[in-house]
């Protein structure tokens, strides 16, 4: 455990407003618990932050006494950059308000909110900004990778919605970063990760979604995988933006609306959003259910809240999780063979394979227009590893990387930065591309002393 003599820890401690938390303490375990069970670290100090006071106060304490740093937001991200050993988490999960500006179509979130805060907050007035598929995740760590989900064909990635930041730097200054202020800086947050200091607030540009859309499950059983792949793939290259449609192969849980009979079999699923008038939606996936005969289906006009909650139940947080994954221009049949073979040796129930439709709004911004420069990407795959027990570790992770790797020669060479697990360091320079140099260059000037560097690290320039 890190060295800190009482003194120390009494300054620290003594102009903190939120809660500092020790080995020993209480709420210590609780406190160093994330969404993914197979992270189990022990920081020297917990700072639960109330403000961004707090936030400095933290970051100082952890540079003058060098101190390995870690910033938890949401705590939901696979690679358990959430947390450190021996040194000091900042934790943001008490910074959660939302305030959102209907005039302006604006709304600002402290870094600890859930993608279920900021929904909550937003969808009053009947306004979005694109997020994830998982209201547990947290809006930080998403935005600061990218961030995608239903509504980025239509309106883009999470990042390409940001309008400004409040930023702590590491040399313990508070600033706003904008396409104005900072802009090198604003750059490279929109993508670059928890590299260059910490995010405090956001504030993102709004558009009028819902409050309810046409959504649903469209489900197959998985002998007709590779021709309902094969129309996927079609259909996906000329959906409009309204219409995302994500593929998801897995054992089937025991949803109400399919035959008792099919519970636990393979199956391969179609879910769907539409983000556009719900009226104009139903001609849209029409051609979701002749694919081949379905062997259940789910869908019809909800709430955007709840399609944005539907698969929480199958993402819950205290089971262990490795994932793997991989970009594509084009989905290769090549490749569904290789997904086809996968789904039919799953470790375990709760395993999955998801493959995303990005292209429409995603696409259409230079791959130099933010960090996130994968601009190419028309599809992405998440080799979702996921089991309760650790006596299934080595079995879920060599078939999620066995799977990686007969993926790999149907892939663009790209992966999401959010997507990358604790040991692909090596990758990051691909997740980045072009872009890398620049990176390190703004990582330069901002932390020379690389003090944020639990995460997938850019080396200074």
């Amino acid at each position: 455990m890190a060295n800190l003599d009482a003194a120390t820890l009494a300054g620290f401690t003594a102009g903190f407003h939120g809660d500092v938390l020790r080995p020993g303490d209480g709420e210590y375990d609780a406190a160093r618990t994330i969404w993914n069970a197979m992270i189990d670290k022990r920081p020297a100090v917990i700072a639960r932050c109330s403000s961004t006071a707090d936030v400095v106060r933290s970051v100082n304490f952890a540079r003058d006494n060098r101190l390995v740093l870690a910033v938890r937001g949401g705590g939901h991200n696979i690679a358990g950059s959430a947390l450190c050993d021996d040194g000091v988490v900042i934790d943001l999960s008490n910074m959660k308000s939302a305030q959102v500006d209907t005039a302006a179509r604006l709304v600002t979130v402290e870094a600890g909110a859930t993608l279920a805060d900021l929904d909550a907050a937003t969808q009053a007035h009947g306004l979005a900004t694109p997020t994830g598929i998982n209201s547990t995740t947290g809006v930080a760590g998403l935005t600061l990778g990218g961030g995608f989900g239903w509504l980025s064909r239509k309106y883009g990635l999470t990042v390409d919605n940001l309008e400004s930041a409040e930023v702590v730097t590491a040399a313990g200054d508070v600033i706003r970063v904008s396409a104005s202020e900072h802009p090198d800086l604003f750059w490279a947050l929109r993508g670059g990760g928890g590299n260059f200091g910490v995010v405090t607030r956001f504030t993102f540009r709004l558009h009028a979604v819902g409050p309810n859309l046409l959504s649903g499950l469209v489900v197959y059983p998985f002998a007709d995988a590779k021709s309902v792949l094969r129309q996927y793939r079609e259909f996906a290259t000329q959906a409009p933006d309204d219409l995302t449609v994500w593929v998801v192969m897995r054992q089937a849980p025991p949803l109400p609306f399919l035959p008792a009979e099919v519970h636990g079999t393979e199956v391969v699923v179609l879910a769907f959003l539409y983000a556009g008038d719900p009226s104009h939606g139903d001609a849209a996936v029409a051609p979701l259910s002749r694919f081949g005969t379905p062997v259940g289906a789910h869908m019809g006009v909800q709430p955007y809240v709840n399609w944005q909650q539907a698969f929480d139940p199958l993402l819950t947080p205290g089971a262990r999780n490795y994932w793997k994954s991989h970009n594509f221009a084009t989905l290769d049949d090549g490749l569904f063979d290789v997904l086809i073979a996968a789904v039919r040796t799953l470790p375990t129930p709760s395993c999955e394979i998801f493959i995303a439709s990005l292209g429409g709004a995603t696409s259409r911004q230079a791959a130099d227009s933010s960090a996130y420069g994968q601009r190419d990407a028309q599809f992405l795959m998440n080799v979702h590893g996921r089991w309760d027990s650790a006596a299934d570790d080595q079995r879920g992770v060599e078939w999620s990387r066995r799977l990686f790797k007969e993926a790999a020669p149907f892939a663009s060479g790209g992966v999401y930065i959010n997507f990358m697990t604790a040991e692909e360091g090596d990758r990051v320079r691909a997740a980045y591309g072009p872009n890398y140099d620049r990176l390190a260059r703004v990582k330069q000037q901002y932390d020379a002393g690389n003090l944020f560097r639990t995460n997938q690290n850019i080396t200074p320039a």
